[in-house]
């Protein structure tokens, strides 16, 4: 599905260079919409007239990202034939879960030919408003080998997971937060190669990898400043829907 490539946007500080490749986490089943993923996976869930992942596209090429490597499991032969090999400019490629679904880090593992050395991750039911190429660029010049988008959150908008702390992530979980932690995990994040497999090969979620990393000190941390949308759920498909019709009618 190709579409009107946008003027590219340079980064906050006016001289930060494209985004690297991002890696698109789409193979998700999509479970808790029910009958709508039934016939079809949830990045192409129809939200404001369009697949939710073009959606996601559209906005990645507005910041400069020249390519995307799609992550896809469930369903991911229809995610191929509709989005194609480029959508808005960006260039696509396409990486096949296991039949048994290989969770996040797995997929991401499994594409790491086709990642580089260094990559962003994005979950494919996010849409986030931050500069990824400032991200990139701030991340990169950090030296540390990965680096985690996060939201001031409080318990606002989801369960806060993360402390934040002299521009790392100091702690991090998903699973069981603690009070102390007032920043919640924004949905996009940079790895290197090295450290896709820092957290040992039997760990196969991507939020294992970042607690790990957290617990190192090897996590660069990168404050956002807008609220996410995404479609995890029928209340928040229909806000995004809401949201999303009025964010690219005002955009032109």
């Amino acid at each position: 599905m190709a579409g009107t490539t946008p003027t590219a946007r340079t980064g906050a500080t006016g001289t930060a260079p494209a985004p690297p490749t991002v890696c698109v986490l789409a193979g998700g089943k999509g479970t808790r919409l029910g009958a709508a993923t039934r016939e079809k996976p949830k990045g192409l869930i129809e939200v404001a007239g369009q697949p939710f992942l073009v959606h996601q596209l559209r906005l990645l090429a507005s910041y400069g990202v020249a390519r995307a490597v799609l992550c896809v499991g469930y369903r991911g032969e229809m995610i191929e034939e509709t989005i194609g090999p480029s959508c808005y400019g960006v260039e696509i490629a396409y990486s096949y879960d296991s039949p048994g679904l290989d969770g996040t880090l797995g997929a991401i593992r499994r594409a790491s030919a086709l990642l580089g050395a260094r990559f962003l991750v994005l979950y494919g039911d996010t849409f986030l408003r931050v500069d990824y190429a400032d991200f990139a660029a701030r991340w990169e010049a950090s030296g540390l080998p990965a680096a985690m988008t996060v939201l001031r959150n409080e318990d606002r908008w989801d369960a806060s997971n993360a402390v934040l702390a002299a521009g790392r992530v100091t702690r991090y979980d998903k699973v069981h937060p603690t009070p102390e932690m007032k920043w919640v995990d924004y949905g996009l994040g940079g790895l290197t190669a090295p450290a896709i497999n820092l957290a040992g090969a039997g760990v196969t979620e991507l939020p294992e990898l970042y607690a790990t990393l957290a617990e190192r000190s090897q996590l660069y941390g990168y404050e956002a400043t807008e609220r996410f949308y995404e479609i995890g759920r029928a209340a928040s498909l229909a806000e995004t829907d809401e949201f999303l019709r009025r964010f690219w009618a005002e955009r032109g």
